[in-house]
């Protein structure tokens, strides 16, 4: 029926009725499809460029129009939020605010885009009212909106089209992959874990470099998730099959030691959970699994967590039980053990596609690639129009009486600017902008500075028109930006990942293993057999037996070398020795054992030192000494040139820890070896310096002793290396110069790979033979190793670094590396 406004009485005698026949099945299909589409392209699925959802992608907009700044002050959240809503969102403010508070979150987002203040919400309970927090974007949200004003970017009508937001922002972070995604659609929903920036920013320059790479090319770049809440990754098998085809799973586990929690009692401390679970999550979980019987062995929970020392979660075992059991049964029946799901799904040019790491690079890498393109084309045009600007002023002011005669001769502004084009054959806009011209523009002084100008522009001009003219200077420009970004926002990872299950914590009982049944059934007495403990370069530290091959030519693990190794037995200690000079007790028995393997283990599967012993500051482990009877003795060189070795019979009895070596103020341990007096001690100093002399020349001291002068080092120069070489092995010497001004990690250098024989020995407390000869822009050593052959290098994120082939010019100046180098082992 077709009525009148209400305003106005209602005739009866006018009423028209017309009736529309449809079909019901249609109109629902029509608008269920309608609906649906909304959902999935504005609001629940992110577009692969930049990672963000249309809401998120809208808080950050609004935030940088604001004028919200990382270094000003926040403003309350319900203002930003008001904002959002009232130009941009069609939608509630409850969305657009559990929008913002994600993007707040530490523990959702590897690399948060919103700085918040105030009660942002934990996982175990939501955060307060918008009308009590407060919001300002964080530092990388300024890299996300950048350069928005320079074209780089479409932009598109709002929802009442009376404004215009970003279709896509510029995104110089990988976002969807850094940050991961989460999202339910109709019909399909979308699921992607964190990546660690450092490790992604590597693979798309990678991929710049090489445009057709394969997926195992890519992946000794990002081996796997990097979780905000650590953790460790059990199993990379779905991890492999998400990176190829978009979807698959994996394990994520909580990273727990056994650690005495009372003087009589031993317990399990936790300090990182998995992906999205909370405290009160496992402890509720504990707590009912006791109730009902399916968890013995545990006798209180106490969540210690607090701001000073992060998460710590304290599990009592009852007397009787060995918790290395009870941590895997806790393994099975809560959450310390989870599943993630990846489920790669996002908006490809507004079509919903499921991608592979490879796809979802390329993506990102073509975007940024337009958008640095778009942002030259435009600042080429604006240059050109201020140098067309800039040489009509010139030919103004060298003839600045005929133009004002000009101008004072004329009509009105019309005749004079047509007169102006006329006489001194300029263009409108040269015209304009002279008629423009303010008097005192008039001096001597801006004809200087307006040439300066002029010839400034032409070489800018140049630039940005060679930029355009080559798709590989473009390329390396936005490489270059790209590895900006990575040192800028860049932070270690902090998830580790394991092939298998015998890295994780409490993998020295066997039997434990795949037992399903009650604990009285578990044999965990441990054999006093002979063992090995092995340090990795990246800080895990696991042991095996006795037998197994420890492979200096780098093992089966993804993103990890050998460090050290050295003998001892299950129930024995052997101790960690310290740049600071201390050398740190732990029980062999307490590492985990690493799974046999057909070649050498893989040592991604050990235990971080973080878990083992508490170190100060910048402390660092460089080595291991045994501590077995009869074991070889421990050489240390400092950063001062100074030489020492200790034997195992000046261990205290007892002690946690204790010092090996008198350091002097400003002195540093840099390395550590165990030896006998037939092999060689090796130094290398900043100043490429090689020296090396039998062991036998240094007599062992006590532990007291401050050591003696091991190599003459010239002024302002220190030790970067110090380690021993066997009797009769085939070594390297690898040695990698830098510039000093250059922050650590940033400039890859000259690396250099040469036989150890052809260096000469001499005698102790000399100046050595130079290692490596320094080209300009080069004027010191960044990082050095002497070894069993072959070497093998890793870079900035863990991941292998190619070395040069081996040269035989002892001092020769190396070949530029592609990648830094922070570790060889």
């Amino acid at each position: 029926m077709a009525r009148k406004p209400s305003s106005a009485p209602l005739d009866e005698s006018e009423i028209h009725e017309t009736i529309v026949d449809i079909d019901v099945s249609a109109e629902m299909e029509a608008s269920y499809l309608e609906y649906a589409y909304s959902v999935i392209y504005s609001r629940a699925l992110p577009d692969a460029r930049d990672g963000l959802k249309p809401v998120q992608r809208r808080i950050l907009y609004m935030m940088a129009d604001m004028g919200l700044r990382p270094d000003r002050a926040h403003v309350k959240s319900s203002r930003v939020v008001g904002e959002v809503m009232g130009k941009l969102h069609p939608h509630g403010d409850t969305a657009i605010y559990d929008a913002l508070v994600r993007l707040a979150q530490d523990f959702s987002l590897r690399l948060p885009l919103v700085d918040g203040h105030g009660n942002f919400g934990s996982l175990d309970d939501g955060p307060a009212a918008p009308r009590y927090t407060e919001a300002r974007p964080a530092a990388s949200a300024t890299a996300m909106t950048a350069d928005l004003d320079e074209d780089v970017v479409d932009f598109v009508p709002n929802y009442d089209n009376k404004l215009t937001q970003p279709d896509v922002l510029p995104a110089a972070i990988p976002n969807l992959l850094v940050n991961g995604a989460s999202g339910i659609a109709v019909g399909m929903a979308t699921n992607m874990p964190p990546h660690n920036l450092v490790e992604v920013v590597a693979a798309a320059q990678h991929l710049l470099k090489h445009p057709d790479p394969t997926l195992e090319d890519v992946q000794r770049f990002v081996p796997g998730p990097d979780l905000p809440s650590g953790g460790k990754i059990v199993g990379l098998d779905g991890v492999r099959d998400a990176y190829r085809t978009g979807r698959g799973t994996f394990r994520t586990r909580a990273t727990a030691r056994i650690e005495n929690v009372t003087p009589r009692r031993r317990g399990i401390v936790v300090t990182e959970l998995p992906y999205t679970v909370g405290p009160e999550k496992v402890i509720e979980k504990i707590a009912d699994g006791v109730k009902a019987k399916k968890i013995q062995g545990v006798t209180a929970v106490q969540d210690l967590t607090d701001r000073s020392h992060g998460l710590r979660l304290v599990i009592e075992v009852k007397a009787g039980f060995d918790p290395e059991a009870v941590l895997e049964q806790l393994y099975r029946t809560t959450p310390l053990q989870d599943t993630f799901g990846i489920n790669n799904v996002t908006l490809v040019n507004g079509q919903p596609r499921t991608l592979g790491l490879l796809d979802l690079l390329r993506v990102w890498v073509d975007h940024r690639v337009d958008v640095v393109r778009r942002r030259t084309q435009f600042r080429l045009t604006k240059r050109q129009e201020r140098l067309h600007l800039v040489e009509g002023l010139l030919v103004a002011i060298l003839d600045i009486d005929e133009v004002i005669q000009v101008i004072r001769s004329s009509d009105d502004a019309g005749a004079a600017r047509e007169r102006l084009m006329s006489v001194f054959d300029l263009s409108e806009a040269q015209a304009a902008y002279i008629l423009d011209l303010q008097l005192r523009r008039l001096t001597k002084f801006s004809r200087i500075e307006l040439e300066k100008e002029q010839e400034e522009l032409r070489l800018e001009i140049a630039k940005l028109e060679e930029i355009l003219g080559s798709e590989k200077v473009l390329h390396r420009l936005v490489s270059k930006e790209m590895g900006e970004v990575a040192k800028t926002y860049g932070t270690p990872r902090r998830t580790i990942l394991l092939d298998a299950e015998g890295g994780s914590v409490g993998s020295a009982a066997p039997a434990a293993r795949g037992k399903k049944g009650a604990l009285d059934d578990l044999n965990l007495e441990i054999a006093d057999s002979p063992t090995r403990v092995v340090l990795s370069a990246t800080g895990l530290l696991a042991r095996l037996t006795d037998d197994a091959p420890v492979s200096r030519e780098g093992n089966r693990a993804a993103h990890d070398a050998l460090r050290a190794d050295c003998a001892a037995t299950t129930r024995g200690d052997i101790a960690l020795v310290t740049s600071r000079g201390r050398a740190l007790r732990v029980p062999v028995v307490e590492l985990p054992t690493l799974p046999p393997t057909d070649g050498a283990p893989s040592l991604s599967g050990g235990l971080p030192l973080s878990e083992l012993v508490d170190l100060d500051g910048d402390e660092t482990v460089l080595g291991l000494l045994s501590l077995a009877e009869g074991a070889p003795t421990l050489a240390l060189g400092t950063a001062a040139g100074v030489v020492k070795r200790v034997t195992s019979t000046d261990v205290p009895k007892n002690g946690e820890d204790w010092t090996v070596i008198g350091l002097k103020d400003d002195d540093e341990v840099v390395g550590t070896a165990l030896v006998t007096d037939d092999d060689e001690l090796v130094f290398v100093s900043s100043d490429s310096s090689l020296l090396h002399f039998p062991a036998s020349a240094v007599r062992p001291q006590g532990r007291s002793g401050g050591g003696i002068a091991g190599i003459k080092l010239a002024a302002d120069q220190k030790v970067v290396f110090f380690g021993a070489v066997r009797a009769g092995t085939a070594a390297s010497v690898v040695t990698i110069a830098g510039a000093a001004e250059a922050l650590p990690g940033v400039e890859a250098g000259m690396g250099k790979v040469t036989p150890f024989d052809l260096y000469p020995g001499k005698g102790r407390a000399t100046g050595g033979v130079r290692s490596q000869r320094f080209l300009k822009g080069f004027d010191g050593l960044v990082l050095a190793w002497v070894g069993a052959a072959p070497p093998r290098a890793l870079g900035t994120g863990g991941q292998p670094v190619d070395l040069p082939e081996a040269d035989e010019r002892r001092d020769g100046s190396g070949t530029p590396l592609e990648t830094p180098v922070t570790v060889v082992g």
